[in-house]
């Protein structure tokens, strides 16, 4: 992505506005769902705002740019605050996929309603980005290993003897995150190659008319 800089300036700041706003609504939901259930912790620490600046971690932006793996500054929740540690955490965790989708549906849309009008390609161009960029986030973020949002999400969907065996993998997660999305042998990282499929079905639905295989 950061190659796109000199080659197509346009293009480059498209994709960087995108992830912006996804990684700031991802966030913000996390923050808000927190606060909902009880934890004034997200708001204490000035993560209760669409301010992108609260949001963004520098290092897991720039590797966002560079090598299309990174991260934003995860949200904090003391469960001590919570009624339903497990269940609330899992909740929390889903908010920020959830939000993802939620804007990406409600862009496409939009994206819809002039496809018919004279500033048709404009509105692509502009959207287009932000659909992609949100449902990648999203459906990335699905997946159940730690620190994704997937993991609190199945720890919170198992019974208690179960949810406690899953936590203690919660220290091997970095280890299999980084093997999974490093591509094997010059080809396709492992998870890319589950979860392309995903996104790009998503994708056909939300982005009309135009073929997604192989967007991600």
């Amino acid at each position: 992505m950061l190659g796109e800089l000199f080659n197509n300036p346009f293009g480059f700041f498209s994709w960087l506005i995108a992830l912006v706003v996804a990684i700031t609504v991802h966030e913000f939901a996390h923050a808000l769902a927190a606060d909902r259930l009880g934890d004034p912790t997200p708001r204490l620490q000035g993560r209760l705002t669409l301010n992108p600046l609260a949001h963004l971690d520098p290092l897991g932006t720039l590797m966002l740019l560079i090598a299309r793996f990174g991260w934003g500054k995860p949200v904090v929740f003391d469960p001590f605050n919570l009624k339903n540690p497990q269940r609330d955490a899992a909740i929390i965790s889903f908010a920020g996929p959830v939000s993802n989708i939620a804007l990406a549906t409600a862009l496409s849309l939009i994206l819809r309603a002039f496809l018919s009008g004279p500033y048709a390609m404009v509105a692509y161009i502009i959207i287009q980005p932000i659909i992609i960029m949100n449902v990648f986030l999203a459906i990335f973020n699905l997946v159940p290993i730690h620190p994704l949002d997937g993991f609190k999400i199945v720890g919170g969907l198992l019974p208690a003897e179960y949810a406690r065996q899953w936590q203690e993998l919660e220290s091997y997660g970095m280890i299999f995150l980084l093997f999974l999305v490093f591509p094997v042998f010059g080809g396709a990282s492992p998870i890319s190659r589950v979860i392309s499929p995903v996104i790009n079905f998503v994708l056909s639905l939300l982005l009309p008319g135009v073929g997604t295989a192989g967007i991600i």
